[in-house]
Parts: structure tokens; sequence; C-alpha cells
């Protein structure tokens, strides 16, 4: 049994690895494919079995893994990012969570015919969106914003907040009246607010102090995070029951909005355990389906979750953002998305083992009505997430805009170049001039340090699918390409070489603290300098069956450096010290053109014209 319960933990894992890989292949939401494996794997194929695994641990560790990706969450919350939408964000917590909330249990009594009390509680478990699917969703879009924060926000701070609800209303129930209802809901709001938010400041604090006075090791950074973390979730629920979540997200907010030290290497390390945690646990909640859970669902259940989508969100977040700042293209991205996740899952399974003892009619329907909400909503809004975007032209499939740290002058040539071939690019540089002459010359610049968090946030990285670092700095740059590989994920993060292979016997930045190597290793940023202002030039020529590549190689020689191939269909391909790529005809080749070139040298046919960039500083 010991072998078969390895076996099963391993085959979980393994899924939700394969999961979120080929989520990652295919560009579609990994909840989508965890689900559908977890499915496959438990109660269609019989090859796993969760609650025969993990026994009575099951509900213990769901509970600490949803505290540990509410920390996670509660790390991304920075105050700043309410900046303009905090009344919109305060109207979705208040107005839009009552507006579901009372909408949901009306919906629970007239269709699904359940009495009052247990669909108020039901609508109290749906009320919650979640960051467990949130989460991956936003991240699968890269979608940026005010629209992002709002649902990242929305997402991790009504999690407890429906946890919490839930808890009231089934207090209020085990009452005999209702002024002992109300009363008993009024004492254990105060209770699991004061627990919640006291012991998360508290554990917040600890936290900076620990860190910032350095107490701790960098080794044991990650791990005393971690035991600190489960230390808040479970003193919490100890003085009251279900505050857990609301600590742990408490404390990741303390922690986030602190300048003491700096929280990166907790960003990293809970950012990998919580890929982690959603993909173990939407596999197990997929396997734990069972066959009989679906027998009572009929199409007034079907009806429910269409009441959901279409119905109850919309009027939700148009009721909220009614007068408010957002165009109508963020309100119909807010309204549809609401996915809900495994905390709604873990709160209907306890709520219907307790009133399964009383006597509350229709108690038996709420955890397979929860689990049809939960995975209807995580597949139609996973799946139309990115369709919904684009069409509202909030973000951009497969972007291929380059943002580029630095903006000196053969950059900004560069760049001039680049937009002249419809390919976005902005700019992003902390000398004041370099910004100003961008802009003069019509490019999108940005006055800044490219490294602080508040200049990463006022990009619009809209259509920027990749980052080039181009400073004279080799450190700099290899510490944007490890912050902004966060952004664009490591395969799209470039910078220059440090110095040629010839005058160095090795590279001061080891390989996994810098981004790809641009441009060749020949190419640094002192040689590209050197070469533009002896009266190089930056030149895009279109390749074509007259004038192909081999051609070009013929007609340049070793004067000229390849840097970027567009393809046909807006695609750029950045060159790097790898071989260069296959260039067809119908492919544009940007490449810097040294000085020397004989100006008798035959040029190439009028269907190969090229646009040049200023040859030198005029």
């Amino acid at each position: 049994m010991a072998d078969e319960s390895i076996v099963e933990i391993t085959t979980i894992v393994a899924l939700g690895g394969l999961g979120q890989w080929l989520a990652w292949r295919l560009r579609i939401p990994a909840i989508v494919l965890l689900l559908g494996l977890g499915t496959l794997a438990g109660p269609v194929l019989g090859l796993l079995h969760p609650d025969e695994v993990f026994g009575e641990l099951i509900r213990p560790f769901i509970a600490l893994a949803v505290g540990l990706i509410l920390f996670d969450g509660g790390l991304n919350l920075r105050f700043r990012e309410l900046r303009g939408i905090g009344g919109v964000f305060g109207r979705l917590m208040t107005i839009g969570a009552a507006v579901t909330w009372g909408l949901l249990a009306v919906a629970g009594r007239l269709v699904l015919g359940l009495t009052w009390p247990v669909a108020a509680l039901l609508a109290c478990i749906l009320t919650v969106t979640g960051p467990t699917v949130i989460g991956p969703i936003l991240r699968h879009l890269r979608l940026r914003g005010r629209v992002a924060s709002l649902l990242k926000w929305e997402g991790i701070l009504i999690d407890p907040l429906g946890a919490i609800l839930a808890v009231l209303v089934f207090a209020a129930l085990e009452q005999q009246s209702l002024n002992a209802g109300v009363w008993e809901i009024g004492i254990r709001l105060i209770q699991t607010l004061l627990a919640g938010f006291g012991v998360g400041i508290a554990m917040g604090f600890v936290m900076v102090a620990a860190f910032a006075r350095f107490w701790i090791p960098d080794f044991l950074t990650n791990p005393i995070s971690l035991m600190l973390t489960l230390v808040a979730f479970v003193l919490a629920n100890t003085l009251c029951r279900e505050s857990g979540l609301l600590a742990v997200t408490v404390t990741g907010m303390v922690v986030a909005n602190q300048h003491k030290f700096a929280i990166r290497q907790l960003l990293e390390f809970k950012e990998a355990l919580t890929v982690l945690l959603i993909s173990v646990l939407f596999v197990v909640l997929a396997a734990r389906i069972r066959w009989e859970y679906l027998q009572g669902l009929g199409w007034q259940s079907v009806v429910f979750l269409l009441l959901v989508i279409l119905v109850i969100r919309p009027v939700a977040v148009f009721v909220s953002t009614w007068g408010k700042t957002l165009s109508w293209n963020e309100r119909l991205f807010l309204a549809g998305m609401a996915p809900r996740g495994v905390v709604a899952m873990a709160v209907a399974s306890v709520a219907a083992l307790a009133l399964s003892q009383g006597q509350y009619e229709g108690a038996e329907k709420l955890v397979p009505v929860t689990l049809l909400v939960v995975f209807g909503t995580a597949a139609v809004y996973g799946l139309l997430a990115a369709p919904l975007a684009r069409f509202l032209n909030l973000i951009q499939e497969n972007p291929q805009g380059i943002l580029f740290v630095g903006a000196s002058h053969w950059v900004r040539e560069l760049a001039v170049v680049l937009q002249r071939e419809d390919c976005r690019v902005v700019l992003v540089d902390s000398n004041r001039q370099n910004v100003t002459a961008a802009r003069l010359a019509g490019l999108p610049a940005i006055h800044g340090d490219a490294l602080l968090e508040v200049t990463r946030e006022s990009i619009d990285y809209m259509g920027l699918g990749r980052m080039l670092a181009v400073t004279s700095n080799n450190e700099v740059n290899s510490l944007a390409c490890m912050i902004y590989a966060e952004d664009f994920g490591r395969q799209e993060v470039y910078q220059l070489p440090w110095l040629p292979p010839k005058e160095k016997p090795r590279d001061p930045v080891s390989p996994e603290h810098r981004g790809r190597l641009l441009f060749g290793k020949d190419l640094t940023y002192s040689r590209i300098t050197e070469i533009f202002y002896q009266g190089g030039r930056f030149k895009s020529t279109k390749i074509t069956k007259e004038f192909d590549f081999a051609q070009y190689r013929e007609l340049y020689g070793d004067k000229a450096y390849p840097l970027f191939v567009l393809r046909t269909g807006g695609v750029v391909f950045v060159v790097t010290d790898a071989p260069l790529a296959d260039i067809r005809p119908g492919d544009t080749v940007i490449a810097l053109v040294c000085p020397g070139k004989d100006p008798s040298s035959p040029q190439p046919p009028a269907a190969a014209a090229s646009a040049d960039g200023q040859s030198h500083p005029g």
C-alpha cells in the first residue's frame, strides 16, 4: 500500500507538471488541462484515489496549500496599484460582493429549489473568485493595467472574505432564533477580523524585523518564511475558525509594502511553490470527483451555472463600476472573468458535511453544485479569457514588440529603424536627455530606473514580447534580465556581451544571472558605439528571390552584422550568439553596416530597397 501511495503521489505531481508544460506549449490556460488530466486519471481511468492516499490529511493539506497560495498573493499586492482604482476596488469588494451574494441566494432558491438558509450559505461559498484560477489566467494573458490589478486584488482578498461569510452564515444557522443568529454573526465577524488582522499584521512585522535586521541567513530565508506563514495560518484559525486565510493574506501584504528589505527571493520561491501547489490541488480536486456527486445535477444546475456566468457577474460588475473611470472594454472584461477555485470547493465540502447532520433540506446539493460551478467557470473563463481580451483590445496575441532598457544614441537610431518596419518599441532610461531625444525622434520613452518596480508598472506592455538590455553597464543589463524575465520569460530577455571572447577568460556574470547574448559575442556596447560613431549605420534590407541572403552576404561581406530578422506576418527574430536561422525571401534583415564600404559597390535591386537610419549623430 505504501508503494501504491508513492506511485499515486508521484503521478499527481507528474500530471501537474505535464499540465503546466502542455499549457505553455499550447498557449492555453493551465487550469483547463489540469482539471482534464485529473478527471481522466481519477474518475475515468481510476488511476488516482486521493481520498484513500491522503486519508484524513487531505483537508488539512488543501487548507494549508490554499493558505500558502494566498500568502503568495498577498506578496503581490502593492498599495500603489490601487492609485486611481481604489474606489472601484472598494465598490467591487462591498457593493459587488453584496449584489453577487444576493443574486446567488435568489438563484439558489428559485432555480435549484434550496431552502433559504442553504441558498444563503451556497451564495457565500460561490461569492469568491479565487487566486488559484485568476492568477494563472492573468499570468497566461500577461494582462497589465487597471483591469489586471482589479482582478488580482479582488481574487486574492475575496477568498478569505467568502470563507468568513460562509462561516458566519453557518454559525447563524446553528442558532434557534433570528435575533440570536444576527447577534452570533456580529460577534463572530468581529472575532474573525480581530484574529485575522491581528495575527497577520503581527506576523508580517515579525518577518520584516527578522529579515531586515539579518537575523535570518539567506539560505534560511525561504524555509523560515514558509514556517512563519504556516504558524500564522494555524494560530489565527486556533483563535477563530477560518480566520487563517485572512491572516496569511494580511501577512503577505505587510511584507510586500515595506521598504526595509528586498522580497525578490521570497517572490521567486513562493511563485515556484504556488505553481506546484496549484498544479497538485487541481489534479487532486478533479481526481476526487465521483460519479455519484453528479447524479443530483439536472438541467436546473446548468441553468444556475449559466446565470452565474451570464447574469450575476455582469450585473455585479456594472453596478459596482457605474459612474467610475473604467472604459467599457475594461468593464466588459471584468464582467467576463470570475472563475471559482479551490477555496469554494473546500468550504462547500466542510459545510455539506456539517449540515448533513442537521435538518437542512438540500444540503447534499452543496458539493455537486459547487463542483459544477468550479469546473464550469474554470473551463469557460479559462478558454474564453484570451479571445475576449483580444476582442476588447486589452492584449495582443504573440506580441513582437521590443522593450529597450537603455536609450543611448545608437539605441535610438536602431529603434527608429525597427519602428519604421512596424515593430513596436519602448525605451526606458534614467538619463533624462536620452529620453527627451528619444521622444523628439518619435519614440515612446519612459524616464526612470528600469530596475525599480515603480518604473516597471509605468510601462504599457501592450504589444511587447521581449526585453533587450543595451546599457553600457554589464551588471545593470544582467539585473534587468533577471527582473524582466518575470514579465517576458527567460527565453525573451537579452543583453549585450560584456567583452569580446578574446579579451576575457570568462564572463563575470554567471549564465543563470544574465539574459541571452545579443547580436553575437563580438558586438559589445563599446564595439557598437565605436562602429556607429565612425559612420556605421543601421540598415533594413528586404530579401527577395532576385536578391537572396547569399547575395546579401556577397554584397556586404563581413561589413554587416545582422541584428534582427523580420519575417512575414510581423514575427521578429532576434539574432543572438546562436547560429543564424535560415533567411528566406520575404524576410527583412536589419543589420549594423560598418563604415568603409566602397560607395561604388553594387546596390541591391529596387525590389530590395532599404530604409536606413541616420549614419552618425547629426
